[in-house]
């Protein structure tokens, strides 16, 4: 059994916020900081070693203003093909890294409700298994698929392959199901979007969450 093999965290946070009268989501305010800071420490909360960070929108404005001290950075100059694009770019680098990690838990930087308890949750569950490597975990709420997302390494260029503008991971976790561990996360964490005006309440809400825990 590969258990023991070490975890990289993989933010995707390119997103230029179209829907948020562009305004990059990376950007976004969590308390006094921005938003990508609070999804880094998020992954690391949860137990990933190293954090890839994919960054587009902004991406000069977001390395001035985020700490993002320790994290490898990516910049994805096609990312506003969606998300698709910035998830190859992000397996990329981790397959490019000198010690190459057994897997990778994906998070997203505009669900601020999601939690370093969701993420260590579902690293647990791929350790249970009998290969990190090819392990497949994803975070489920009320019966619904979501994230965070663990992807072993060896699945890593299938997944690249199926990514598509917005679709990111789920073509391939569609097509290989039967193979994904599913976890309930929802007593734990909020895989809500942020995708509009409307939703920049969650910012505060998960904020005002984090701080009674």
């Amino acid at each position: 059994m590969d258990a023991k093999g070490e975890v990289a965290g993989l933010l995707l946070a390119a997103g230029g916020g179209r829907r948020l009268g562009g305004r990059p989501k990376a950007l976004l305010p969590y308390g006094e900081r921005p938003l990508v800071e609070h999804a880094v420490a998020v992954l690391r909360e949860g137990g990933c070693g190293p954090v890839h960070v994919v960054l587009g929108a902004a991406a000069a404005e977001v390395r001035e203003r985020a700490d993002l001290t320790g994290c490898v950075v990516v910049e994805n100059p096609h990312w506003a093909e969606g998300m698709g694009s910035s998830l190859r770019a992000g397996l990329a680098s981790l397959a490019a890294a000198r010690d190459r990690p057994s897997a990778t838990v994906i998070g997203l930087v505009d669900q601020p409700g999601v939690t370093g308890a969701a993420v260590a949750r579902v690293i647990d569950a791929a350790r249970q298994g009998d290969d990190m490597v090819s392990s497949l975990v994803s975070a489920m709420y009320d019966g619904r698929r979501g994230h965070p997302v663990l992807i072993g390494a060896s699945r890593w260029a299938g997944v690249a392959m199926s990514a598509g503008e917005d679709r990111g991971a789920r073509t391939y976790l569609r097509e290989h199901a039967e193979q994904t561990v599913l976890v309930e996360c929802g007593d734990i964490s909020d895989h809500t979007d942020i995708d509009t005006p409307a939703d920049l309440r969650l910012l505060a809400e998960a904020a005002q969450r984090a701080t009674k825990r």
